[in-house]
């Protein structure tokens, strides 16, 4: 199975983005090619690691997740790698993103109330090697997406 990427891969993908619950047959028919060649394509992104999985798009604020929280987080030497695995393991916790800048780490967390977030950050803060943190909360979501447009 090759390992490259088509235009037909991308069609597939942009179907599955609109909706990923739709079957093989609807892709098949709206992109003009059998159901056999989706699903052996959908296969192969899946094991190509293109397709990580297929979940729901949630709006946490409506299961009571009304804080998110941007953390800046400083580390001290070459700790940065285990202390953001340990991070990324944490349930509230939707991304973890090795950065440049002033900051060693940015996390992106979502919290039902101030004193979730408030133990949280003091977790970190516990952690040995993290120097300091610097957290954000976010008072209006303008857009929140977990893909882009390809």
């Amino acid at each position: 199975m090759t390992s490259r990427i088509d235009d037909l891969d991308l069609k597939i993908i942009r179907e599955l983005q609109k909706d990923a619950r739709q079957s093989y047959r609807e892709i098949a028919e709206r992109l003009k090619v059998a159901e056999g060649t989706v699903y052996n394509r959908v296969n192969k992104l899946l094991e190509l690691g293109v397709i990580k999985r297929f979940i729901p798009d949630i709006d946490f604020s409506k299961l009571g997740y009304d804080l998110v929280a941007i953390i800046g987080m400083m580390v001290e030497g070459d700790h940065l790698p285990k202390i953001e695995e340990n991070i990324a393991k944490k349930p509230n916790v939707s991304a973890v993103y090795d950065v440049t800048g002033d900051y060693d780490a940015i996390i992106v967390a979502k919290f039902k109330d101030r004193d979730s977030l408030n133990r949280f950050v003091k977790g970190i803060l516990a952690m040995p090697h993290v120097k300091r943190t610097y957290t954000m909360l976010v008072l209006n979501v303008m857009k929140e997406e977990h893909g882009i447009e390809i």
